[in-house]
């Protein structure tokens, strides 16, 4: 497996858990834990029906928990503007289909993503022989089939801007997968960071259990472009964040989020690379995801 950055207990940026069920990281950021991945909520509590924004979607099963949440948090019958989508992996998009039509939403993701989220392509497979934990190695039975939001999908525009979300905007953070975006704020160096780094070890079944603060690249398994996955690193450490919410694992803020991020960057083929692997030589495109059909 591969070695990790240490954070200290300082760094931790999480709040008590909420009668909402969420984890306050901001006055108007909350995330909340699916089983191996969290779900994002941004609006301040209170916030009412179209007045907030729900980022990625949890694993399959989370719809109730999503929604008794967002009641909770924001109103009794309170949708989202919008969802936005960081990528389209079978834990960040395990309800998006139930949740766009039940709420009649727009849902945002890159281009590159479409095609894993309006059903006509497959992601390449995972890669188990990167070595080390049980996740890993239970990664082929991961779903890597398409969900089939066509209705409701829209591109996040060009200029960088996140419709829903005014005062942010997205960045292309490929590598562990082709279409990944982070999305960031200035004005509060706030960072939504996807799996281009993660916070626990999510190989492994105990780290993701136990969630001790560290640094780790993105998800080996499914990361299927090192070399872009090393850029984003890079790029989003450039950016000197004051918070960071990753897909797994738990937020982090301050000084030594960013020495840590910046100790990621600089020795990401250390850190994060995995010492075999089928992406490690030949990275996967967009185009080797394979054509879908629903039986």
């Amino acid at each position: 497996m591969a070695q990790q950055v240490p954070v200290g207990s300082e760094a931790r940026a999480d709040r008590p858990l909420g009668p909402d069920g969420t984890h306050e990281v901001a006055d108007d950021l909350a995330y909340q834990r699916h089983a191996i991945v969290n779900v994002i909520y941004y609006g301040r509590p209170g916030a009412g029906d179209r007045g907030w924004v729900l980022i990625d979607t949890g694993v399959i099963g989370s719809k109730a928990a999503i929604m008794k949440a967002a009641e909770k948090r924001f109103g009794p019958g309170a949708r989202p503007s919008g969802i936005v989508l960081t990528h389209g992996h079978f834990d960040h998009v395990g309800v998006v289909e139930d949740l766009a039509r039940e709420w009649q939403v727009p849902v945002w993701a890159h281009p590159l993503e479409h095609p894993y989220l309006n059903g006509s392509a497959a992601y390449p497979p995972p890669d188990p022989t990167v070595g080390g934990g049980l996740v890993a190695r239970l990664s082929p039975l991961f779903p890597r089939a398409p969900v089939d939001v066509s209705d409701h999908l829209q591109a996040l525009p060009e200029d960088g801007s996140v419709p829903p979300m005014p005062g942010w905007r997205w960045i292309y953070a490929p590598g562990h997968s082709v279409g990944q975006v982070a999305l960031w704020r200035e004005a509060d160096r706030s960072l939504i960071a996807a799996d281009a780094f993660v916070t626990t070890a999510q190989e492994s079944a105990y780290a993701v259990a136990v969630q001790e603060p560290e640094l780790h690249g993105p998800p080996m398994y499914f990361t299927v472009d090192w070399d872009a996955a090393r850029r984003s690193v890079k790029a989003l450490a450039d950016l000197e964040p004051e918070l960071a919410i990753t897909g797994h694992g738990r937020p982090l803020k301050g000084a030594a989020l960013r020495d840590a991020l910046h100790t990621l960057a600089r020795d990401f083929d250390l850190v994060a690379l995995p010492k075999q692997g089928h992406y490690v030589e030949e990275p996967a495109k967009a185009e080797d995801g394979s054509a879908y059909r629903r039986s």
